[in-house]
Parts: structure tokens; C-alpha cells; sequence
């Protein structure tokens, strides 16, 4: 598959160079040209514009600082029928407030003939680098929002090429839900605590398992 970047920071660069290394083609694009070349150099992909790496990819990540997300989508212009990662995150510290109720339905909205899906952006950017992110011998869950099936699709192959478990988040409505899960648990980490120890097992989610019935 055909991927194009936009943003040359630390999420691209993680994720680039994962779907590289499993055979995707990737372009590049930032709005400093040398930042482009110089991670594309780097991890063995080609480099452009934004504008290029718009028509060049099936799929596009959108992996750029919040503040100038809009910017971005203006300058490269309509993306009719691509499928458009967005890990964005709207929060910042040292409040972690969310600063747009739902940042990926804004995104689409500036994007009407995009496919776009939320996906990617619960974790730090060395998660993503990891080869694969497996942790106490489970693959890492990645939860997506989205509304068309086939963009779905294609976004949960992106994930299992990362060796991860895409998780049902549901359409792009609850995107919002998404986000702010993530600057809440941002600022649990940041505060020293984890997270993961607030969720019981699946099996204990809904409930006490009850002993099976032994009557004959």
C-alpha cells in the first residue's frame, strides 16, 4: 500500500518506519521540505511535499502538532477517497484539557471526501517503535472510531502490521470519547500512576464470574 506522512516529528517517524519495514511504500511530507528529507533519508522512504504526499497515498497519517492540524489540511487540499489516520490529540499540559470536544469530526469535516479514522493516539511514540508492542505477552490493543468499513479495514491491517490488535471503538461519534480517554490517561501517567491498574479483567468487567450450575 501506497502511505503518505504529514509531519516529520516523532510519531511519523515511528510509525513510517514500522509500515516500511513491512513492505508499504511511504512518502514523507512536512511543511520544512530539509525535516522531510532528512527522516525520509534516514528510514529508507521518499520525501515531499505535503501536497505530494497527499496524492501520493492510499492512506494518509496525519501526524502533526494540533495547533496547525487545519493549517496542514488546507495546504494540501481535497483528499476525496482517502483514508485519513488522524493520532492527534487535542490536549496539552499541564492541565491535559482537551481543547476541542472532538477533534477528529472537525478534521473530517475539513476533509469531507476523506475516509478519516481515529487510531494511534493513546501512547508515547517509543510504543510505537517497538518491535512489536507486546507487553506481559499480549499484543497491545489499539482502539479505532471511524464510519466507512472499508477505511476500518484498511487501518486495522496498518495495526496488525505493527504486530498490535485493533479494538471495535466504534464510528467517528465517539472519536471524541477517544481522545479524552487519552488526556486523562496521559495525565495519570505523567502524575506517576498507572492506568492499566483502574481496569479489571475482561472476564470480571460485567460482573462476578459465577460458578458453572452442578446440578444434574
Amino acid at each position: 500500500m501506497r502511505i503518505g506522512v504529514f509531519g516529520a516529528g516523532n510519531m511519523a517517524d515511528a510509525l513510517a518506519t514500522q509500515w516500511a519495514r513491512a513492505g508499504h511504500e511511504v512518502m514523507i511530507g512536512a511543511r520544512v521540505p530539509a525535516r522531510a528529507e532528512a527522516l525520509a533519508s534516514r528510514i529508507g522512504v521518499r520525501a515531499g511535499t505535503l501536497r505530494e504526499a497527499a496524492r501520493f497515498g492510499e492512506a494518509v497519517l496525519l501526524a502533526v502538532m494540533y495547533p496547525g492540524v487545519h493549517d496542514v489540511l488546507a495546504e494540501v487540499g481535497p483528499l476525496e477517497g482517502r483514508v485519513l489516520i488522524d493520532c492527534t490529540n487535542t490536549f496539552a499540559n499541564p492541565d491535559f484539557a482537551v481543547k476541542s470536544p472532538n477533534g477528529a469530526k472537525g478534521i473530517a469535516a475539513a476533509v469531507p471526501g476523506a475516509h478519516v479514522v481515529k487510531a494511534f493516539n493513546l501512547c508515547h511514540e517509543s510504543v510505537w517503535r517497538r518491535t512489536p508492542p507486546e507487553f506481559d505477552g499480549r499484543p497491545l490493543g489499539v482502539p479505532l472510531c471511524g464510519d466507512d468499513r472499508g477505511a476500518l479495514k484498511v487501518v486495522e491491517g496498518l495495526v496488525r502490521d505493527l504486530g498490535c490488535e485493533p479494538l471495535r471503538g466504534g464510528g467517528l461519534d465517539r472519536a471524541g470519547q477517544l481522545e479524552a480517554t487519552a488526556a486523562f490517561v496521559v495525565g495519570l501517567y505523567v502524575a506517576g500512576d498507572d492506568p492499566a491498574t483502574m481496569l479489571p479483567p475482561l472476564e470480571f468487567a460485567i460482573g462476578e464470574p459465577r460458578p458453572a450450575d452442578s446440578a444434574g
